[in-house]
C-alpha cells in the first residue's frame, strides 16, 4: 500500500495490486475510519465514499487537483507504465 502523499491527517495511497485487469488510475484517501476513492483519469472524480462529508470531498478534490501529477507519476512508477 504505497503512501503517495499526506495532508491534514489524510493519507493518499493506492494498493500495489489493483486488480486483474488493473483498475483505471485512481487514488484512495483515508482519515481514521473515513475512506474515499477518486479516479484520476480522464478527469478527477469521486468513485467511492465511506464517511466523508460533501465538504471533505470538495476539499480533497482540490488537493488532488493540485497534486495530480505527483499521483499519476507515483502510479506509473509503481506499475511501470
Amino acid at each position: 500500500m504505497p503512501t503517495v502523499f499526506r495532508w491534514n491527517g489524510y493519507r493518499f495511497f493506492f494498493f500495489s495490486n489493483e486488480g486483474v485487469p488493473r483498475e483505471p488510475m485512481h487514488i484512495h484517501v483515508r482519515k481514521g475510519e473515513k475512506l474515499a476513492k477518486f479516479r484520476l483519469e480522464p478527469d478527477i472524480q469521486l468513485a467511492m465514499n465511506y464517511g466523508m462529508t460533501s465538504a471533505d470531498v470538495r476539499q480533497l478534490i482540490e488537493v488532488i487537483e493540485q497534486n495530480a501529477e505527483e499521483f499519476r507519476r507515483a502510479w506509473n512508477e509503481n506499475f511501470e507504465l
